[in-house]
Parts: C-alpha cells; structure tokens; sequence
C-alpha cells in the first residue's frame, strides 16, 4: 500500500509515494486513518507480526480499559454500540481489527526498524529493517510511550531462585497460586495484578517505594476522568485537583493510613508534568485494607529466597513481578535527531510536540493516552495533506542518486 520499488535491480530498496509509519499500534492505525481520509497513502512498519502487539502479546488476562470507551476511540469510527463502557482487552483488539479492516490499512509484519536516518543531500528519510530499506519524504514515529518494558536494576536480583517475570509476560494469577509473590510497583498494573493474585489465593507483598494518586474509577455513578475532563474546561486546573481529592478522600478515606502516601503535587498537574497516572481503583484498595495485599517499603536488596526492605523488614518470596511499567525505544533506531530527549519523549511539550523538522512526525508521545494519539494523529494528516501531490513519486533522477549513494 503506497510503495512502489525504487528499481529493478535493486528489489531491497522501496520508494513509499506517502509517509513510512512505524509501529502498527493504535497510534499508527489512527495516523494511517486519518491519512487515508486525506487521499493520502501510506506504509506502516510493523515489527511484530499482529496489530497492537503490546495488547496482544503483553497484556494480562483480566485486563479492561481503565478510561470509558468514549475516551479511548480512534478518530473516525467509534466502538460498536453493544461494547461494555469499560471494553476487555479482547474486545479492544477486535475494535483494532476491524478498524484496520474500515480503512483497508495493511501493515508490513515482521520489519523491525533498524534505523532511520534522514538524508541531507536527497531531502528523504532512509529507513531501513532486517531486509528492506524503505525512503519517503515524512517519517512517522508511531512506537509510543510503551515500546519497551523497562526492568529495573534491583540489587540481588540475579542471586533469586524462584521466577521472576515483568508485568509484559503475566497472564494469570493462576501461574502463582499459594505463592508469596513480591510485586514491584504500585500503579495500575501492580494494583491489579496484585488483586488478581488474590483471586488465586497468592499473598501479593506490593512494593510501593513513591507517593501515588489513588482515585476511584467512578464519583457518583460517573467516569473520574469525564468529570475531570468536563471540569477542566470551566475551572483552573489546581481547583479541579482540589475537588477530585476532596471526593476521593470521601470515598476511599485516607490512603496513607494503608502506606499509599500521596504526592503533593495533584492528579492532573502530575500526570501532564511527568507523565504518572493516577492509579483508578478496581478494588485492590479494599484488599489492601483487609491485609490481603500487603503493602511494603522499598526493595533494599534481592536474596536466594526473599528480599530485604528499606525499613530493615526481610520476606520470604517465591516469585517476583516487575510492574515497572515501559518506555519509549526510539532513541534506538532514530539516528542523528535531537527532537527526541534521552528517553524517547519529544523536547517540545504537549500539544506541540507532533510536529518535527524535516518531515519528522511523532504520535502517541503525549502523556495524554489515546486521548492524545487522536489528537496528534488528525494533526499530522492535516499537515500532510498540505504537502501531499498525487503522483509525487520518485523521479529517474532520484533513482540515479540513491543507487551511487
């Protein structure tokens, strides 16, 4: 879909008449929509060989959407009308499919980006996978905040005799029943899977080594997230933090009694400042309540068979989850690009930072989940469009260059 080969005798070199995307999550089937609508083509490079492969291949078996459905669409066609407010996993990657399928988007599987360099004398970005090198006018960087699991350094940890898995590799609490499991990590991921643990009667030991935002999903039989949205548009942002907390000290009471300390700063300045997200309870608070789930200091050091704690406490453990959450891996194949800071995210702050130089693009950076990913998606369509001529291919010329250089 949108590529036609460079030269005859150069089959591993592919002139894409559109934008080259990388990565086939929902960033990139929302930017090839929105393309699609403008009457412009495009290429998705995908290194997996599925749609979405982190919800496919690293997600939990229990795992919904945290946010209402209506604020996880992509741009163009919303959710089937009979889809739960808050959809599974499985339902969530059947709306991909079929979203996919709507605007006939068929990604390159298995074309892992090595690297992508930008061209200076032909004015091209050079994008080169294990087999092919693909060139085009825009780069699109579709790979997200969540590319990468990030795996601590956890002092001990090699010396562990029991299993030790990152939340991308858990599917059920069922793999670790009976067992004392020591989680590491308190957002939503290590909340809910240490719930999980329970239903499987493991004893979770969750390590919450920061301070955390604990909100309950819903306020009054409303999404917290719709009623901060809907607030934030008529109050500054701190008085809004203000009520959100205020309510939520109401409804779950206060969470450093049970060793959940939360921050100064409030929910919503936290979360567009770092990019933390306030935990949505699903009712692992109330286990944390009962004693079910425990909850312990920083991890101090890994032993043979437990661990030991910043408040000189020692467990006995049999298994260890990383709920450490991902990060961005772009810093690892984008060469020669100062847009992007050491850890994968654009220097420039929402909501500018989908826009580069030289062609360069960037989705699903925003902090703001896929709220943010069809934002920036419509925005670089339009931007695209601006520039787009039909039949805007590779002259003879070109072919001249890119075959001498």
């Amino acid at each position: 879909m949108g590529s036609s080969k460079l030269h005859q005798n150069d089959a591993n070199c592919v002139w894409v008449d559109g934008p080259i995307i990388v990565g086939a999550g929902p960033s990139g089937l929302a930017t090839s929509a929105c393309l699609t609508q403008q009457g412009v083509p495009s290429l998705i490079l995908e290194k997996s060989d599925c749609l979405a492969s982190l919800w496919q291949l690293r997600t939990y078996d229990r795992l919904k959407l945290h946010l209402p459905k209506q604020f996880c669409e992509l741009p163009l066609l919303g959710f089937p009308h009979n889809f739960p407010k808050y959809p599974t996993q499985h339902q969530f990657i059947s709306y991909l499919e079929s979203y996919a399928g709507h605007f006939s988007i068929q990604p390159r599987f298995n074309q892992a980006v090595q690297s992508a360099d930008y061209d200076h004398i032909l004015g091209f970005w050079r994008v080169k996978t294990q087999d092919s090198e693909y060139i085009s006018r825009w780069l699109i960087t579709a790979t997200g905040e969540n590319a990468e699991p990030v795996i601590p350094d956890i002092p001990g940890i090699n010396k562990f005799n029991g299993s030790v898995v990152h939340t991308s590799s858990y599917k059920s609490g069922s793999e670790f029943k009976n067992q004392r499991v020591l989680v590491i990590g308190c957002g939503n991921s290590g909340m809910e899977v240490s719930l999980d643990l329970c239903r499987y009667n493991a004893i979770p030991h969750m390590v919450v080594r920061n301070t955390v935002h604990v909100l309950p999903r819903e306020m009054f039989g409303f999404s917290t997230f719709g009623i901060a949205m809907a607030l934030i548009k008529w109050f500054p942002l701190w008085l809004v933090d203000k009520f959100l907390l205020l309510v939520a000290n109401f409804i779950l009471g206060n969470t450093d009694q049970v060793g959940l300390r939360r921050p100064k700063t409030g929910p919503i300045e936290l979360k567009n400042v770092t990019g933390k997200t306030p935990v949505l309870d699903v009712g692992a608070l109330s286990q944390i309540k009962s004693g079910e789930i425990k909850v312990m200091e920083g991890v101090k050091e890994i032993t043979g068979n437990g661990a030991k704690f910043m408040d000189g406490r020692e467990k006995e453990i049999d298994s260890i989850i990383l709920a450490t959450g991902y990060k961005s891996n772009v810093p690892t194949w984008l060469k020669g690009c100062d847009f992007f800071n050491k850890d994968g995210m654009p220097k420039t702050p929402f909501p500018n930072g989908w826009k580069a130089e030289k062609g360069l693009y960037t989705v699903g950076f925003t902090r703001r989940g896929l709220l943010g990913t069809a934002s920036d998606a419509v925005k670089i369509a339009r931007d695209i469009a601006r520039q787009w001529r039909p039949n805007d291919s590779c002259s003879n010329s070109h072919v001249i260059l890119l075959k001498e250089t």
